[in-house]
Parts: C-alpha cells; structure tokens; sequence
C-alpha cells in the first residue's frame, strides 16, 4: 500500500476515493458514472475526484480517452487498505448500504444463508444492545420447548451457519448464546441491567485462547490445506474468544480428537493444541474433542 498523505482531504471524499482505489485495483478501471452512480453525487463532484486521486496517484491510473475511462497501469500500487472481507462482500453482493445500492459488475456467487432471522427480531435485539435495555423474550430450545425469558442482550455473533444474540439469561443465571431465529416474540423490560449482568462477568467471552491448527495427518495430500489456509511454517493460528471457538472449529470441520482419529473428505486440518480447550464451554461441539474422552460427541 502506498503511503500518501490524505489527511487533508474530507471524510466523505476520501469514501469516494477509497472507491476509486477499489475500482482500479479489482476492476482495472473506473469512470465518472461509476462515481455518480455509488454515491449519487454531481458529474462534477466526481470529476474532481478523479482529479484528486491523479494527484495523490499519478503512477496508478491513466485515462483512456476513447472511451473517457481511467484504467489501471502496470505500477498500481493501492492507495488505501482494502478488508479482504470487505472486497469479497462487494463483489459478491455489490456497494452500497442496501439502500440503493449497486450491483457488482463482476459474475460471483456466494452461498445464500438459509438461516434467516426476522428483521423485526434483530432489530429489537440490536436496539437493546445499543440502549443496554433488559429483554423479556419468547424463546423456543431444543430441551424445554417455547419458555418464556428474562434476557440481558450484550453483543451479536455469526457462528458461520446462524447468529445468534449472547446475553445473560436470568432463569439460568447464566451468559449463554440464544439463536435469532427462535426468538418468536420481544418485549422491552422496564428494569435496568444489573452490574452482575455485564461483560466483565462473562468469563467465557473475555477469555481468549489461540488455536494451533495444521494440516491433518491422515489427509492423503497435507500439503493442499497449507495452499488453502493461510498457514506459517504449517500452522494456522487463529485466536478466538473462548464461547466462540467450538463454533470456529465446528465451522471448519477440524479435527479436535487427540489422535487425529476422524476420518472423512471434510476433515483436512486437526488442532494440534487441543489442552487449549480446557475450561472452554463451547468445547462440547468442537468435532472430535469428546469422542475419545468420553465415548460419544
């Protein structure tokens, strides 16, 4: 990434030119419609945009005049850091803030989540976040049915397959992970949050451990998970929130037992430091780690 001075330019500005960056260095070109059609703004606006970008950039783009386009040049080097998560979700889903927003120009398919949860209900969940406010909900579990409870909200999770809302629940007296989806029904609680209710007690989200995972040793070509895993030396670190990381395990299909015993297509990485997940709740549903300590998963 280059180094450039762009502190004087406004936030909304350097949006757009961060656009231009984007634009050039994943579409190899960029033109004022694309600009006026992003961000609804004035041909001229955009003009002088592309303007500035020349300034800051002049090595990166060149105009093409036949067709008033600005292409990238052989010594592009990007301006502003690009989220490899941001970039993928833009040319998959396109730009914008859904309202209004433009297609991506490039063909890329993405799997559709299937776990959906109601607007409504994330809504309010997300309000009580916000607003610290205390919820009383109409929650269906696998072990007790539809009950009726007393939760506090503190922060939204995507376990890769659903999200879910972790929060305090007052009949358990305990932090615990409530899927969206079976939240039938919400209604805002007068009483306020009580100090036993917050995240310094929430020992399992605090907590972090730092999972070792390597390529799995009865995988019959090791050296592929290396090529699809940004691994050093052969390992892939990743560090997780304790009540996260039997989903993040979960999710990948890694092999959790201690003698790597899992078999199956799925199973191409196995987590070398399993005595990490001592203490973990989450552990339960990590693929392999109660099979042979317990007889079953």
């Amino acid at each position: 990434m280059m180094k450039l001075d762009v502190q004087h330019t406004g936030g909304v500005q350097r949006e757009r030119l961060a656009h231009i960056d984007f634009r050039l260095f994943f579409f190899g070109e960029v033109s004022r419609a694309d600009i006026t059609r992003r961000f609804d703004v004035a041909p001229a606006v955009a003009t002088r945009d592309l303007a500035r970008y020349r300034m800051l950039a002049p090595s990166n783009v060149q105009f093409d005049g036949s067709s008033k386009t600005y292409r990238v040049t052989n010594q592009f080097t990007p301006v502003f850091e690009h989220s490899l998560e941001r970039v993928l979700s833009a040319l998959s889903r396109g730009f914008g803030d859904g309202l209004g927003s433009v297609a991506s120009s490039l063909i890329c398919e993405y799997p559709v989540p299937i776990s959906r949860p109601a607007l409504e209900i994330l809504a309010a969940v997300s309000r009580a976040i916000c607003g610290r406010y205390v919820l009383s909900v109409s929650y269906v579990s696998l072990s007790s049915g539809v009950t009726q409870r007393e939760i506090v909200p503190l922060a939204l999770a995507d376990n890769g397959f659903r999200w879910h809302v972790r929060a305090f629940d007052r009949k358990t007296e305990s932090f615990r992970d409530f899927v969206l989806t079976r939240i039938r029904s919400v209604h805002v609680l007068s009483e306020g949050r009580l100090p036993e209710e917050s995240f310094v007690h929430d020992v399992q989200w605090s907590r972090e451990v730092d999972l070792e995972v390597v390529p799995h040793p009865d995988f019959p070509r090791p050296e592929l998970a290396a090529l699809d895993y940004p691994m050093s030396d052969g390992v892939l670190s990743i560090r997780s929130k304790a009540a996260l990381a039997g989903y993040v395990l979960r999710r990948w299909n890694i092999d959790c037992s201690e003698t790597h015993c899992l078999r199956g297509p799925e199973y191409r990485l196995w987590l070398r430091n399993r005595t990490v997940l001592d203490g973990v709740d989450s552990a339960h549903i990590a693929p392999g780690y109660l099979v042979e300590g317990s007889g079953h998963e």
